[in-house]
């Protein structure tokens, strides 16, 4: 397959890939998208039964496999129940923050195409004073989508089991560099795969490199480890998103990754709410990571994410043990639907993989 040059630059990547509808569970819009801006830059494609893409680039050593992987899918919901006035009623799919779901302007996909919505509750002037002083949760809000009976609503094509999303468009704040989308969690880092793909064209590396856009991230980090057990590489590097602080009111202690000063290389991580997961990233490869941006210039920071949980884990836990760590882009707002990147923090992510894959040393 010919390596032609492509004209889609990081900015217009990371835009294409967050205003796609790819709730987990549904994530092929995402995958298709990355099959068509992959051309040329890969020697042989292929997609699981999970649903995860897989495009491999073969190296100067067809034995020395390295995976890199980034989650497509987005957090969402899912219709649970048709009122029979026409309401939908939804349930969580990943983790939410229910003060956010709240008068948002919704998508759902059916098998007749997207159809809009919006999120409600009852009226804060009705409300008791003990109603006003909790957080609305996801189980008592409703998705109204202008009809007014079951049989309307159903007639649009909508089913128990549709996924539904935020409906809304992102866009770089005053054209400036940080980008503010539904799901920059995480195609911020599948819009880095592929600018490393296409920055890696020339260049004729030692190992050969499988490059995954895993799905079902955001419901217990499903894929990556099925996929790390088929593939069997020597080490896997997940790119995800991290929290990064510098807004008001958080202390710099509790949130020290800020956007703008580089991508974060993880040491540890862990998140007790998916049953005590994370990383314990082996220093030999922390070290390394280190000692390629320090060699490079290439600016970084150390992160240390208590509460959250990565594809690294489950491509860790595969098989025998693989030996995996996590590559982190700063993010801010994250699991809402303004979540903001700094697009400085993703050139020099590629960069550093670049350089990490150039001068590939087995660990």
């Amino acid at each position: 397959m010919s390596r032609e040059n492509q004209t889609t630059t990081l900015p217009e990547l990371l835009e294409r890939f967050d205003n796609l509808f790819g709730v987990s569970g549904q994530e092929d819009a995402i995958g298709e998208a990355l099959f068509e801006e992959m051309n040329g830059f890969y020697d042989e494609f292929r997609k699981d039964a999970l649903g995860n893409y897989i495009f491999t680039r073969y190296g100067r050593d067809r034995t020395k496999e390295v995976m890199f992987c980034a989650h497509m899918d987005e957090i969402g919901f899912v219709v649970s129940y048709i009122e029979e006035n026409g309401f939908v009623r939804f349930a969580p799919v990943g983790f939410h923050d229910d003060r956010m779901a709240i008068n948002q302007n919704m998508v759902i996909m059916t098998a007749k195409g997207p159809v809009q919505a919006i999120t409600g509750a009852k009226p804060f002037h009705i409300l008791s004073h003990e109603e006003a002083e909790r957080v609305i949760k996801i189980e008592d809000l409703f998705a109204d989508l202008g009809t007014a009976s079951r049989n309307e609503t159903e007639a649009l094509g909508v089913r128990i089991g549709d996924y539904m999303g935020f409906d809304r468009q992102g866009f770089f704040l005053n054209g400036k560099k940080v980008y503010t989308g539904k799901s920059v969690d995480n195609r911020a880092s599948c819009a880095v795969l592929v600018d490393v793909m296409r920055r890696l064209k020339d260049l004729y590396i030692e190992p050969t490199i499988h490059i995954v856009g895993t799905v079902q991230e955001e419901v217990g980090m499903r894929g990556a480890g099925p996929v790390t057990f088929s593939l069997e590489p020597e080490l896997v590097l997940a790119l995800d998103l991290t929290i990064a602080g510098g807004a008001p009111d958080i202390e710099e202690r509790q949130c020290p990754v800020a956007i703008g000063k580089g991508p974060a290389i993880k040491f540890y991580d862990w998140d007790p709410v998916y049953g005590m997961v994370g990383n314990n990233v082996p220093k030999k490869l922390t070290n390394r990571l280190v000692a390629v941006c320090e060699k490079n210039d290439i600016p970084f920071q150390r992160e240390v994410l208590m509460g959250g949980g990565t594809d690294g884990w489950s491509a860790a836990m595969s098989g025998k043990g693989v030996l995996a760590g996590v590559l982190s882009i700063p993010a801010q707002y994250v699991h809402t639907a303004v979540g903001t990147v700094n697009i400085d923090d993703m050139e020099q992510m590629s960069k550093l993989i670049v350089a990490f894959l150039s001068d590939y040393v087995s660990l």
